[in-house]
């Protein structure tokens, strides 16, 4: 089975036309060109890795940036065209282009292992149709202990939100109420999350991490089950109808504060991820006050037919009966008194 899910995997991604979205996708390409070009002594004249090539523009970049030698690893068709652009630059004494799976890559005789892997792994809600294994496994095969990892770190996102294009749209089409429309709709739709952007200002929080991993640490089986559980208060008065997910890349720097970070938040400019949204059923939508508890289980289990794959689902919990961070902004009154208690014993 994995090996039938990895052909159709790469075919799919030999379509031209996915690239063709991916570069002109402005803030990856200049997450990733900002990143690598901004640590060019990173660079200089050191071993290479790019996982998961494509059109091989990351490794170009590494080329540019300095690098001795860069192994552009693309198991699909498209490393024909990895090596056009190589050509086409002036760049194939740098950038070697292996058309292969980096799980059957072996290094030359008396290679030495890289000093940085690149990659572009991140799938929707960051582990949906990513590649992120792969990358593990060159991290932990073909790394050097102290090597580098672009990106660095990644972070998902949750957030309550309003959904107006699957609720409030329907009231009005051309002054004709088409909510029976709606509610089948959203019934169709209730059994897959979509990718849609969504408008900053039907957040209802501003986002807690629900999952940071360290790409330098972060194990294969810790990707099998993500579980997370949290109140948090609505930041702004609305509609809950539903949760909004995005993520966070964040790239080596001179320092932690200065580093490149590429976001898919509903706040940043559009990329090609969007955002994921998963819609509630219409008898759990509420009208949210602010600082009122949201209180919710989040799971992304991997499937067992498609490892590439998760099955994404969300339960709502009463926020009267489980544990609130502490302090909590909500208007219950239990986080009241415990938050005024607090202030108190700091201004004592």
């Amino acid at each position: 089975m994995e090996g039938v899910q990895n052909t159709a995997y790469f075919s799919e991604y030999e379509d031209l036309e996915v690239h063709e979205i991916m570069l002109r996708d402005r803030p990856r390409q200049e997450a990733y060109k900002n990143a690598i070009m901004q640590n060019a002594a990173l660079f200089r004249n050191k071993v290479v890795m790019d996982v998961g090539a494509g059109t091989g523009i990351l490794s170009a970049f590494c080329a540019k940036a300095g690098a001795k030698l860069v192994y552009a690893i693309e198991a699909s068709n498209l490393a024909k065209i990895a090596l056009s652009v190589m050509e086409e630059n002036n760049l194939t004494s740098i950038v070697k282009v292996i058309h292969d799976k980096v799980e059957n890559f072996v290094l030359p005789p008396s290679a030495e292992k890289v000093d940085i892997i690149v990659s572009e792994w991140m799938g929707f809600y960051l582990l949906h149709e990513g590649m992120l294994d792969s990358v593990i496994y060159a991290r932990d095969k073909f790394l050097k202990s102290d090597g580098q990892m672009f990106p660095s770190e990644a972070t998902i996102y949750v957030a309550p939100c309003a959904v107006p294009s699957r609720f409030d749209d329907w009231n009005d089409i051309d002054g004709i109420s088409l909510n029976s429309f709606g509610k089948m709709l959203r019934q169709q739709k209730s059994n897959k999350p979509e990718i849609i952007y969504m408008s900053p200002e039907n957040l209802l929080h501003n986002g807690v991490a629900m999952f940071w991993m360290n790409l330098n640490e972060i194990r294969c089986d810790e990707l099998e089950s993500i579980v997370f559980q949290e109140v948090v208060p609505s930041q702004r008065q609305g509609r809950h109808q539903g949760f909004c997910i995005w993520f966070d890349c964040r790239f080596p720097g001179d320092s932690y504060e200065n580093a490149v970070i590429l976001s898919t938040a509903p706040s940043a400019p559009n990329t090609h991820w969007k955002q994921c949204i998963v819609v509630l059923p219409d008898t759990a939508c509420e009208e949210l006050e602010e600082n009122s508890p949201v209180a919710f289980k989040i799971s992304m289990i991997r499937r067992s037919d498609d490892i590439r794959k998760y099955n994404l689902e969300v339960e709502l919990i009463d926020p009267n009966v489980v544990e609130h961070p502490v302090p909590c902004e909500c208007h219950l009154t239990k986080c009241i008194l415990i938050k005024t208690h607090l202030q108190n014993m700091d201004n004592s």
